[in-house]
């Protein structure tokens, strides 16, 4: 007999059960937990135009209070396994780009602008009608691309492959390991969890993911405990003297929705805010497509019933994220280490939601998860996503092959799914035109490889 809670979710109608839904929302959690470490390390480290640190407790408190609202907002609005948080790429453009040029409110005050713009493309049914004009093998394109991103994500963040630190030097821009080798506890600590997820996995074993996690953790703990580790990177597992910590909500409400604009001229400060819509935007599609793919939520046209609750949703994170001062908040890749576990239903954001909500005092635990345990879930994702999908591309259609290809590989080379999508819009458009199919592109998808055309040339027109 199905419950409210079942009934509400469709957790019965998508073929998912409760347990399964738990488990993805713990997986998700920790896979995506580095954020509330990662993002006041970034935005921290800036200063704006007078010089002025944003608090790093503050930034704590807001980034997992910023996750924990927009998570739980997308599950019972959206009901989609899609959590959010403060957006990688995003936070660098506020910090390095907005605030030297104006204050923190300020700054902070334009994210939330370009949050009020996406809601307003939702509202008219812009965003839908763009996301609906990709065609199907460029959506197929478009998961491949973030599960090869993610796997880059889960090598460079787990440190078996890193930056040549000298690049002028070589060629090669990156190595094994730190120095060319494998050294250390860590790295064996991510190959050991990398071969334990596999090996679950083949075996089929329910909570693969989320076994190996807590296993490694466990394990790192250990290891952390007996042997002298030079650095675990963001993370070090181990258990916290005092679990605890009080949250400060000092950053809350920080913002100043027009104030950029008398700093830097009302032609820089609609750029500004065209360069963080464009990322919010983009990025948000493409995982949006990628894991409402894998979760088997799409039609047979790959369109996803019930869009526009999701898109409306995102829009509201990105404009909660700049009045958090905690940056945009958007849709994160890292939601398929979920999906992988089986969640196919917004329950699971519930999960990580009050994860997230916990980890307002109780920081110093959910941050003991070091990266090298749970990153070989974005490893197994990654391959479980492009075994699903790259078959279904018609690689007899160069004008299709071609841009997925582009799509594909430019995600991962260029560390960013805006740029993926980007290039592969323009190439498909332009290869269709040469063709003599010109007529067979949808209108919206010659405006958005316009659109994505101007962006890549501001900086040649010197309007960055």
């Amino acid at each position: 007999m199905q419950t409210a809670l079942d009934r509400y979710f469709k957790i019965s109608e998508r073929g998912s059960s409760l347990p399964r839904e738990i488990r993805g929302g713990f997986a998700t959690f920790f896979a995506m937990a580095y954020i509330i470490v990662l993002n006041p390390i970034i935005l921290g480290s800036a200063k704006d135009m007078y010089g002025h640190h944003l608090d790093n407790g503050q930034l704590v408190t807001a980034t997992a209070v910023t996750a924990a609202f927009t998570t739980l907002l997308m599950g019972v609005i959206g009901n989609v396994p899609i959590a959010l948080a403060a957006g990688l790429g995003v936070n660098s453009v506020v910090a390095l780009q907005l605030a030297p040029r104006m204050t923190w409110p300020d700054a902070m005050g334009m994210v939330v602008l370009a949050g009020l713009v996406v809601m307003l493309l939702v509202a008219t049914g812009l965003r839908e009608r763009v996301m609906n004009a990709v065609p199907y093998g460029l959506r197929k394109a478009i998961s491949i691309g973030i599960g090869l991103f993610i796997m880059l994500i889960g090598l460079v963040d787990s440190g078996f492959i890193s930056r040549i630190p000298d690049a002028a030097q070589t060629t090669v821009p990156l190595q094994l390991g730190a120095d060319g080798h494998l050294n250390g506890w860590p790295v064996l600590i991510f190959i050991l969890g990398v071969l334990l997820t596999l090996g679950l996995i083949v075996r089929k074993v329910s909570g693969a993911i989320l076994i190996s996690i807590v296993t490694m953790t466990v394990l790192a703990v250990i290891v952390n405990a007996v042997a002298t580790i030079p650095s675990w990177g963001l993370t070090t597992p181990k258990w916290p003297g005092n679990p605890v910590a009080t949250p400060d909500f000092g950053l809350i409400g920080k913002f100043s929705l027009f104030g950029g604009f008398s700093k830097v001229g009302v032609l820089t400060g609609v750029l500004f805010v065209f360069t963080v819509l464009l990322s919010c935007f983009f990025d948000a599609m493409g995982t949006i497509m990628g894991i409402s793919d894998e979760a088997k939520l799409t039609d047979g046209e790959g369109n996803m019933p019930g869009i526009n609750k999701v898109l409306f949703v995102d829009g509201i994170a990105v404009a909660a994220g700049g009045a958090s001062s905690s940056s945009a908040t958007t849709c994160f890749v890292e939601s398929t280490a979920g999906v992988g576990e089986g969640a196919r239903t917004g329950f699971a954001n519930v999960v990580t939601g009050a994860l997230f909500a916990v980890a307002l005092f109780l920081t110093p635990i959910a941050t003991m998860v070091p990266s090298q345990a749970a990153t070989p879930a974005l490893l197994a994702v990654g391959f479980l996503i492009l075994a699903g999908s790259v078959k279904e591309i018609d690689w007899a259609d160069y004008t299709i092959a071609i841009p997925a290809f582009i799509t594909m590989v430019m995600m991962p080379f260029t560390y960013s799914i805006t740029n993926g999508i980007g290039m592969g819009f323009i190439t498909f458009v332009v290869l269709r035109l040469v063709a003599g199919r010109g007529r067979e592109v949808p209108v919206p998808m010659y405006v958005v490889a316009a659109v994505f055309g101007f962006y890549y040339l501001m900086p040649a027109l010197g309007l960055t």
